[in-house]
Formats: structure tokens, C-alpha cells, sequence
């Protein structure tokens, strides 16, 4: 029987949610899929495209290799099986920023097969995705309906332009899956360089599929593979964010729930999410493979790869976000979850690792992951943007090592980095906060406040947890710059706490 967080209850009894993706990635790539065309965002209207975009009579399409490669690299790191063999199809159909009448794709025999993703949700529990397909195929152009009150424009700018369209298994059963499986394939192709994840420019978008079912049909449809089992499912197309993508399967699951309560059908259709409303609209009817015409596109060879490319391919990956959050437990001793949020940003995992060159690696992630990050997103910035560079929070970790400050001071050095720059051996210096450790200076004071303070001498040793409060004021007569770890010793030793 499945999990209880993965069942929903109706009105008429349990119901399960069944979600697959397919994910649109535009290739990084400065040429065109099938043109030399540019492929740069936030040109003007209509100034990239060649006459292969534009569809003019006689232009034949030539491969991009450089695409091709960054698939292949894609599907390693997706650790999915790489086909030797691959063809391109026409799918046919019509529409004004489509000027050939049809996409250049993949159908039947894609450039990269089966595989399968780790995927970690925030309870600490991981999931396994399988990969489908990853297909090459050309974009579409754009429709304009906004400039003019009676007139449609057409920029074909994206016309031609390489996308990578990643194909889940319908292994996710929650929102919070399907968004972190959103997430974990953005981290993937970051960290790969294949796509730049850049959702608000539409570089990355995904068409969910979800369906519902009666409790323990999914159970039956994995034994079996038969999708009888599932429900009908609806596909709301280009959803550009990963919080867009949880409400779309929330909103999705419980209207057709309550649809079928209702003694309603599913209709097999395409639907649009309404940011606004955080709803979903039908777009039109769900078209069949059969509706598309597939045919082999007549004036491309097929695909053909040799061992010694996909090779070269492999040797070239970088280490893989699991790959890392693995290294960062073993060599840094680090928390699953630290681990994960650390690794899950190439950007962020560089940062960290050069933060904990030759520190402690716990006390590094806790720095990097608590004090810089919680401050970097108060200010709404991002790693590359941190005014504290990693060697400058190395160097104030080595402060904190070798006793010269506190953990307590050590957060005001960082404050002070933060909002007026500075180098912390400098700042610690100019501003007098290095730590006490003259046992001798530490133990005058200590005696200072044990003679102002006798009603609390007779308590502490009934109640050994008033020592905390010696620590404070002791602290206090310090100005915040004794080691905590000596005040601590002295203070036992002269109450004769244990």
C-alpha cells in the first residue's frame, strides 16, 4: 500500500496522485539548432534569424554539433543510456510562429534513452526518478497579442533555437516531488553547462502531467506497467518555475478529484496555469502522437555517434551535485541535509569548499549555510554578490581556530565585513576585540564578580545551572573578549561546581 503522505482523501474514498514532467531545455549554445543564427536572449524583434528560420523555399537545416555534444553530456549526466543511432522527424502542425508548418524533433528514436535521477526532498528522504527520453528538437517563434488591439505579431527570434526536452517516468506521487525533481534537474544542467536553468527568460520550462487514481492502482501499475491502472491525465504546458510547478499539481490533483466525486470524466487536454489566480484553464483538446504526422525528416541523415566521441564526452563531466554531497559527508563530515543544500549550487559548493581549505568543515558549512546565506537572502543577493569573499571568511575561521577570537565576537567581525568591507585580522586588530586569555586578567575578573555577587555564590552550588549566569556577567566585566572556555574553568574551580 502506498505511504499515507501520498494518499489524499475524497469525499468517496483515498485517491492517489500520479505526476510525470517534460522538461524544455534550451541548449547553451551561441548557434542555432539547425542555423548558424544566434542564439543570444534580449535581441530586438525578428533580428536573429536566417532564412533556414524563416523557412524560405530551398533552405536546407545542418546539424549544430556542438548541440549534439551538450546532449550527450546531458544524458551521462543523467546517467541514461546514450544511443548510437538517432534520427530527427517532422511533427506537422500549424500555427503562425511556426513558419515551416512544422518542429524538427525526435520521435520514435531519440539521441538519449533511459536513465534515472536521485532526487532529495526536505524531509531527508531520497527518491528515485526515472528519464524517460531526452530529445533534441528546434523551438517554436513567438506570438505577440498585446502590442495592438486588433493586430498579432510574430518575432521569430527563438524560431530554430536547440532545446533539450527531458522526459520523466511518472515515478513522482506528490507536489513536493515533482518540484524537487524540477529543481534537482536545474541543479544537473547548471553544473553540467548545458542549459543556464534561466526560467524567467524561458530557458527552462516544464509541461505537467498529472492524473488521479483510486489507492492502490499505482501499486498495481508498477507491478505491471500497464497505465490502464492510472487515470487520465491533463498537461499544463510551459511552467517557468519551480513553485508554479508544485501549485500546478496541487490545484491539478484536487480538481480532478473532485471532478470524479462528482461523477464527472477527465478530458485528455492541454491546459494553462494562471499565475494570478493559481489556477489551471483548458487550452485545447490533448493531441495523439498520430495527430502530429510523424514522419522522418527527409533532408537529415540520421545521427550516428562513435564510441570514441561519447568518451571523450564523459571524461569532460565535472563531479555531479550527488557526486559532491557524497565527497562533502566523507571529507568534510558534514550533515546530509548541509551537505545537500551546499551542493546543490555550483556556485554556492565552490564557495564553501575554499571557505573550509584547511578549517574545520562542520564550523565552515555552519558559517557558509547559517550566517552568510541567512544574510544573503535578507538582502536578496547572491553568492557572486556576497560582499565577504570566501578567503576573507577562511581567514576569520582560523581566528576562531586559533583562539584569537570568540564565536561570539567572531559574528560581529562578520557583521562588520558585511556592511564596511575589511580584512577580519585587520578588524580585530583596529577595534581591540581579540579574545582574553591571560588566565590571570580572566581570573581577577571572575573574582570581581564572585565578591559583588554573594546571594548567588550560596545558590550555585544547589543549583549547578546558575554557573551560566557567573558566565554572563563575567563576560560582561570582559566586554565579550574572554574565552568562554576558561571563564568556565575558573568558574567551576573557584565554586567548586563540577
Amino acid at each position: 500500500m502506498s505511504e499515507p503522505r501520498k494518499v489524499l482523501q475524497g469525499e468517496t474514498g483515498d485517491w492517489e496522485v500520479v505526476i510525470g514532467l517534460e522538461v524544455h531545455a534550451q541548449v547553451s549554445s551561441k548557434a542555432k539548432l539547425f542555423s548558424g543564427s544566434s542564439a543570444e536572449y534580449g535581441a530586438g524583434p525578428n533580428e536573429n534569424v536566417s532564412l533556414v528560420d524563416a523557412a524560405m523555399p530551398g533552405m536546407l537545416p545542418v546539424i549544430n554539433r556542438f548541440c549534439v555534444e551538450q546532449a550527450v553530456k546531458t544524458g551521462l549526466g543523467l546517467n541514461a543510456k546514450i544511443n548510437k543511432w538517432s534520427r530527427f522527424d517532422r511533427k506537422n502542425y500549424f500555427y503562425p510562429d511556426l513558419p515551416q508548418g512544422y518542429q524538427i524533433s525526435q520521435y520514435k528514436d531519440p539521441v538519449v534513452g533511459e536513465g534515472e535521477i536521485e532526487v532529495e526532498l526536505s524531509d531527508g528522504e531520497t527518491i528515485i526518478v526515472g528519464i524517460e527520453r531526452l530529445h533534441l528538437e528546434q523551438d517554436a517563434g513567438k506570438s505577440i497579442h498585446d502590442l495592438a488591439p486588433r493586430e498579432s505579431y510574430v518575432d521569430l527570434n527563438r524560431s530554430g533555437v536547440a532545446l533539450m526536452e527531458i522526459v520523466s517516468k511518472p515515478h513522482m506521487r506528490t507536489a513536493e516531488e515533482g518540484a524537487a525533481y524540477f529543481s534537482k534537474l536545474r541543479t544537473i544542467v547548471r553544473y553540467l553547462g548545458t542549459c543556464d536553468g534561466n526560467m524567467e527568460q524561458g530557458s527552462m520550462r516544464a509541461d505537467v502531467n498529472v492524473s488521479v487514481c483510486r489507492a492502490g492502482s499505482y501499486e498495481k501499475f508498477m507491478e505491471t506497467g500497464d497505465f490502464s491502472h492510472l487515470g487520465t491525465r491533463t498537461e499544463t504546458k510551459n511552467v517557468n518555475s519551480i513553485r508554479y510547478v508544485r501549485q500546478v499539481i496541487d490545484y491539478e490533483a484536487r480538481r480532478q478529484i473532485e471532478v470524479l466525486e462528482a461523477g464527472g470524466e477527465i478530458d485528455q487536454e492541454t491546459r494553462l496555469f494562471d499565475v494570478k489566480t493559481g489556477e489551471t484553464r483548458t487550452m485545447r483538446s490533448k493531441e495523439d502522437a498520430h495527430d502530429y504526422r510523424y514522419f522522418p525528416d527527409p533532408d537529415l541523415l540520421p545521427l550516428e555517434l562513435d564510441d570514441a566521441m561519447i568518451e571523450e564526452i564523459k571524461a569532460s563531466l565535472p563531479e555531479l551535485p550527488d557526486q559532491k554531497k557524497h565527497r562533502f559527508i566523507n571529507d568534510y563530515g558534514l550533515s546530509p541535509y548541509d551537505a545537500a543544500v551546499l551542493a546543490a549550487d555550483r556556485e554556492k559548493a565552490e564557495y564553501f569548499e575554499d571557505v573550509a581549505k584547511g578549517r574545520d568543515g562542520k564550523l565552515a558549512a555552519n558559517w557558509v549555510t547559517t550566517e552568510l546565506f541567512g544574510v544573503l537572502n535578507k538582502e536578496g543577493l547572491e553568492i557572486s554578490q556576497s560582499p565577504v569573499s570566501a578567503a576573507q571568511l577562511n581567514e576569520m575561521l582560523g581566528l576562531i581556530e586559533d583562539n584569537t577570537i570568540s564565536g561570539k565576537i567572531a559574528k560581529q567581525v562578520f557583521e562588520i565585513m558585511f556592511e564596511e568591507g575589511g580584512n577580519p585580522g585587520e578588524i580585530v586588530e583596529k577595534r581591540g576585540l581579540k579574545q582574553v586569555t591571560d588566565t590571570g586578567a580572566i581570573e581577577a575578573a571572575v573574582d570581581a564578580v564572585i565578591a559583588a555577587n554573594p546571594d548567588q555564590v550560596a545558590k550555585v552550588k544547589d543549583k549547578p545551572k546558575t554557573l551560566g549566569w557567573f558566565v554572563g556577567q563575567v563576560m560582561k566585566e570582559t566586554g565579550g573578549k574572554a574565552n568562554p572556555q576558561a571563564v568556565n574553568e575558573i568558574l567551576k574551580a573557584k565554586l567548586g561546581v563540577e
